[in-house]
Order: structure tokens, then sequence, then C-alpha cells
């Protein structure tokens, strides 16, 4: 994100809050009633924001781990590529005893 982009949506968010005091203004309450009513509403959309972005860590779906995941599957697929047919042939038997391995622990 850039900054302009923080930017804007930081303005954007005490524009909506004014609006929303205005809002409830208003509909008739008085200005400290108003004034209580937009803050729980903003603190509760914060809190809901925080709570996606916590499931969204939690469940490593952040833009950060897709490019980690990426460039790990960039590399292992570079030096497979590198590999010359002798030592590819000796990376799949290795795997293919592993996998036996771990087929007869079962």
């Amino acid at each position: 994100m850039r900054r302009i982009d923080v930017i804007g949506i930081g303005i954007g968010v005490f524009a909506a809050g004014g609006l929303l005091y205005l809002a409830f203004d208003w509909a008739g309450m008085d200005g400290q009633s108003a004034g209580i009513w937009s803050q729980v509403v903003f603190v509760a959309g914060l809190l809901g924001w925080t709570a996606t972005y916590v499931v969204r860590a939690a469940g490593k779906k952040m833009t950060y781990y897709q490019q980690l995941e990426d460039y790990e599957e960039a590399v292992l697929q570079k030096r497979i590529e590198e590999m010359s047919p002798e030592e590819l042939a000796q990376l799949q038997a290795e795997v293919e005893q592993e996998r036996l391995k771990e087929v007869q622990g079962k």
C-alpha cells in the first residue's frame, strides 16, 4: 500500500466519523450522545477490521506469505532445472526411499 493510499484512508475514516456524528445529530440526538454513538460505531468498525486482519494473519493468507511461498517454489524449480540427469535420478530414488519408509512405518 502506498503512502498516499494510507493518507486517503485516514482522511476518509475521519470524514466518515464526522458524517456519522452529523447523521446522529440530525436524527435528533444531543451533541454528547451523537459523539458517543459515533465513537461506538467507529470502535466497533475498528475492532471488526482488526479481527479480519488477525484471521488473515493466523491463516497465513497475507501477501507476504504468498510471496514467500512463490519465491521458495521458484528457487526449488530453478535448482531442479540446474541438476544433471544423474543428480535428478538420485534425488528421485531418495524420495522413493523416503516414501517407502513412511508407508512401511504406518
